[in-house]
């Protein structure tokens, strides 16, 4: 792209957008804006960097989520970032498990937005790619109105310019995360009514978006959309972003093809040293709804962790959709 913009945007989700998912995602939409898994800057500072940073450069555009509270750690990060080749670099102000609020990480910091706007500052002044933030409508019972806008006020006034805001509270104490994800109620409405009070921000929505006629719905209302569970479940639901969302001219892939243009990824990284279970598990929701799509998944699951499993494995369980012979003599076992 060559004008940042995130009408559609997937989300950061811990142990499944990594850089296999993205690559996979990437197949199926040039437009779309990817994030990372949240990195910590502890992590990021004192471990395996590579680890967490390196991407194909097909992902672009492609942003790190950070999570951490100290502004000096998070501008380093945030040049890491950017001498790395992100486009972006988000705050994580929105993840509610206990293992990160102990660490004054993710939402516990719509508590102290002071604290998120010096962040920002610092971030600001050590890169020039955008800085951005996710978060939630409110914690606990700092969920009014009034604490939303405050929240916002103050980070905005540190320069961020792109929230990313889920729809719903999040309660630290008393909710798991997945029940966080479920239980509080999604208020959509107070997402839109954030952007008529700040319409010179950018405003993507986020939590619960399950189609795309949905998501352009709510483009009336706010910049940008961004979809989590529901694109990795049913991943070819990306397939047609780039025509639904974007207007852009020509047939959206096919399953089949997009299965036959991540093979040769997983053969390149199987020879890099990953095992072919790294990238299958995030294909199993290919073929979501199609006639055989729980044979494909079966198999994948089955065959697809063994230390001898190889990218052909892809063929085969789409073989066996069919419930077609094995070609050339071979025999699924």
């Amino acid at each position: 792209m060559t004008q940042r913009d995130w009408r559609f945007c997937l989300a950061p989700m811990m142990d499944w957008s990594d850089r296999h998912c993205r690559y996979f995602w990437r197949l199926m939409t040039r437009r779309s804006r990817l994030y990372t898994e949240m990195v910590t800057t502890g992590a990021l500072l004192r471990g395996n960097r590579a680890r967490f940073l390196r991407f194909d450069p097909a992902e672009q555009p492609v942003a790190l989520q950070l999570g951490g509270s100290d502004p000096r750690a998070l501008a380093e990060c945030a040049r890491i970032a950017e001498d790395w080749g992100y486009d972006e670099v988000n705050l994580n102000c929105g993840c509610p498990s206990d293992r990160v609020q102990e660490g004054k990480i993710g939402a516990c910091l719509m508590g102290e937005p002071e604290t998120v706007a010096d962040c920002v500052a610092a971030m600001r002044a050590a890169v020039r790619i955008p800085v951005t933030v996710k978060h939630r409508i409110g914690i606990d019972n700092q969920d009014s109105d009034l604490h939303l806008d405050q929240f916002v006020s103050s980070v905005a006034a540190a320069g961020c310019e792109v929230f990313i805001v889920h729809a719903r509270k999040a309660w630290l104490q008393g909710l798991s995360p997945k029940e966080n994800r479920e239980i509080p109620p999604l208020m959509y409405e107070r997402v839109f009514e954030l952007k008529r009070s700040f319409p010179r921000l950018t405003l993507v929505l986020n939590g619960g978006l399950t189609n795309l006629n949905q998501c352009q719905e709510a483009l009336g209302k706010v910049d940008g959309v961004m979809v989590g569970r529901e694109a990795y479940q049913n991943p070819f639901m990306l397939a047609a972003v780039d025509s639904h969302i974007y207007g852009e001219a020509g047939n959206p892939p096919l399953r089949d093809e997009v299965l036959e243009a991540f093979i040769p990824y997983c053969e390149r990284q199987i020879q890099s040293g990953a095992r072919l279970h790294h990238m299958a598990r995030h294909i199993l929701g290919l073929y979501a709804g199609q006639p055989g799509g729980k044979r494909f998944r079966r198999l994948l699951s089955e065959q697809g962790n063994r230390p001898q499993a190889d990218a052909d494995l892809l063929r085969r369980a789409r073989w066996h959709m069919e419930g077609d012979a094995e070609p050339d003599g071979v025999t699924l076992v």
